[in-house]
């Protein structure tokens, strides 16, 4: 993708981007209400994003306003810097949360690009989005070798197998953006172009914590405890040092290790030091049969958490899993196609073994999974849909869930479902009987545009009506409601009521969409096109929006519409990772006599902010 000579859109320097506004009300029959709330607002500045987050645990009491987090993020090619609120990188124990600085360093590979769930996750940034792996394998002498990505045919590489019956591509990139990354080779007996070709298929898992051989990624971080007490200022109360350094090598393209320390009170109180040596080792050969994840504390004693998992056949695979609390080694064989046996031995909460069994056709699927431990407990969970009606159950040694459900159209259901529950030597009970509707159309956080649910409740504690609705219809704004008249294990009726606000405020102040905490870790484009009658660059007072067609705009040589985009009364926007991309404009897209300035721009975006992109539209002709 060229951008050389491009007339170049620069992404704001400060702007504050959007703000949420959430409030939560609950309460029970004979308890009094409870109303909490929280303000969360981003934005972008000196290059990298800020994140900020009040709650308030009572909205009847301003007093009550608490700074929950406040984050500073900058993301380079090469670096990545975080200030403020954060997660620290190492395993942590004990109350409070984190605040200070962490740096990291990479040489030698690029990361994984952000997913936009969450805030900054450290240890993503260690990981490589590729890596390089060598295919090897046997062939007979004077036999031609291809290699291919996929379906494709075209080759990547090929070579002329020599005496030694051995072929080699190496240097071959691995996607760890993607579950796995296939390649075939080709095999021509006696380099016979025109002969069909023995196809052999290689795939490779993802290895998130592999680096590439020679690179290495370096972290650095320090900072405080933060707590609250009962009478604490909304800022909380700062105090134990907390620190840790570590560093990581590829050694090999099968082989990462990493070493460094950490300082941190909160691993053990009754610790004679607070110093722990760290050591990670992460091991994937080119099989792929065997993998280990291993990473240790050392301390006054061991804290190891590790995953190994081994597949010496296709249909069967041996992991072992451990942690500070436990030690889990789990089998799993499958039998047949849809049947499989498995096994495992917990040093925590005993032995069990078990089977699944699962079956899709073209209107009916099947599902069940049980077992049963050494402490005769039997736990079970089946799904069995047969067209429109459908039935699930889950159940364990304290209770079970039970539904059956029928699906009049794609909207509309009628539900039945009934609950137990056996503990502390009380038996309970629940069957509700209701009928549902969900939108077929959603917003883009995934919400239903409406929603409603009403039906009747019997059991053990009484009866009672149980409602719920909610609505995304309106811009910017969720609301949702439930009341339940009575519930498995009481007999109080309850209520809770959500409310969500969202704002976008770049470019004026409108609706958004209730995914603003994605902008800790990406960006985006707000594109803006106007018929600009004028032909002055700028949209004056009478000239128009059009956001009709997006197949006037291709990002990256993919049309726009291929892309998430939100489409508002005055602009298309969507959210992309921190870069720079190409926006061209396509001539057979364009509103019928009207044409663009330019044929395509540069944009740079960065975290916390939507790079605004003006696209004037001028007469194609003179009128």
């Amino acid at each position: 993708i060229s951008l050389d000579e491009l007339p170049r859109i620069q992404a704001p320097t400060i702007t504050l981007t959007a703000i949420d506004w959430r409030v939560n009300i609950t309460g029970r029959e004979i308890s009094p209400q409870n109303f909490q709330g929280n303000l969360t607002a981003v934005g972008t500045i000196f290059g990298g994003s800020f994140f900020v987050r009040l709650d308030q645990p009572n909205l009847q009491q301003r007093e009550t306003w608490r700074l929950a987090e406040a984050q500073f993020l900058r993301k380079l090619d090469r670096s990545d810097y975080i200030f403020g609120s954060q997660a620290p990188f190492w395993r942590s124990q004990g109350m409070g949360d984190y605040w200070g600085f962490t740096v990291i360093q990479r040489w030698g590979f690029t990361p994984l690009p952000p997913s936009g769930r969450g805030g900054f996750n450290p240890q993503q940034r260690l990981q490589a989005s590729q890596i390089e792996r060598t295919i090897v394998g046997r062939a007979n002498p004077g036999t031609l070798v291809r290699l291919t990505q996929g379906l494709g045919e075209g080759a990547l590489a090929e070579v002329l197998v020599d005496s030694s019956g051995i072929y080699r591509f190496e240097n071959v990139r691995v996607d760890n953006q993607s579950s796995n990354t296939n390649y075939r080779v080709l095999l021509y007996r006696d380099a016979s172009l025109t002969a069909q070709p023995e196809i052999r298929d290689v795939s490779f898992s993802r290895a998130l914590e592999l680096l590439p051989s020679g690179a290495s990624a370096l972290i650095v971080s320090g900072g405080l405890r933060r707590q609250f007490a009962a009478n604490d200022t909304w800022m909380g109360t700062f105090s134990d040092l907390r620190g840790g350094i570590s560093q990581r090598w590829g050694l090999t393209e099968e082989l990462t290790v990493g070493l460094g320390g950490v300082y941190d009170r909160n691993f053990a109180p009754q610790s004679a030091s607070e110093f722990r040596g760290l050591a990670e080792l992460f091991f994937l050969p080119a099989s792929g049969k065997l993998q280990a994840s291993v990473s240790a504390i050392k301390g006054d004693t061991w804290d190891v958490n590790a995953d190994i998992r081994l597949q010496p056949f296709r249909n069967f695979t041996a992991r072992f899993n451990s942690d500070r609390f436990s030690q889990r080694f789990n089998l799993d064989w499958a039998v047949l196609p849809g049947l499989s046996l498995f096994g495992a031995i917990d040093s925590r909460d005993g032995n069990s073994a078990g089977l699944q069994f699962s079956r899709r056709g073209k209107n009916d699927e099947t599902f069940v999974r049980a077992s049963f431990d050494t402490n005769n407990r039997f736990r079970w969970n089946l799904r069995q849909r047969l067209s429109k009606l459908e039935f699930t159950q889950q159940g364990n040694e304290i209770g079970t869930q039970s539904g059956l459900g029928y699906n009049f159209s794609a909207q509309q259901s009628l539900l039945f479902n009934y609950e137990t529950r056996s503990q502390n030597l009380i038996d309970d009970n629940l069957a509700t009987l209701s009928w549902r509707y969900r939108s077929t159309a959603r917003s883009l956080d995934g919400n239903y545009l409406w929603e409603a649910q009403l039906g009747y409740a019997i059991g053990s504690r009484g009866e009672g009506i149980i409602a719920s609705a909610g609505t995304t219809i309106i811009p910017g704004l969720l609301l949702r409601g439930r009341y339940q008249g009575v519930g498995l294990t009481s007999s109080e009726s309850s209520f809770n009521i959500e409310l969500v606000s969202s704002l976008d405020l770049q470019a004026g102040i409108s609706p958004s969409d209730r995914r603003n905490d994605n902008f800790r870790t990406l960006g985006g484009i707000a594109i803006f096109a106007f018929f600009d009658d004028n032909n002055n660059g700028k949209q004056d007072a009478g000239e128009s929006i059009y956001t009709g067609n997006l197949d006037m705009f291709v990002l990256d040589n993919k049309p726009l519409a291929s892309y998430q985009v939100q489409r508002r009364r005055d602009r298309n926007s969507l959210r992309l990772p921190q870069g720079t991309y190409r926006l061209d404009f396509k001539p057979s897209g364009f509103p019928s006599g009207w044409k663009t300035t330019v044929d395509a721009l540069a944009i740079d975006v960065v975290a916390g902010a939507y790079t605004v992109v003006r696209v004037p539209l001028v007469r194609s002709q003179p009128s």
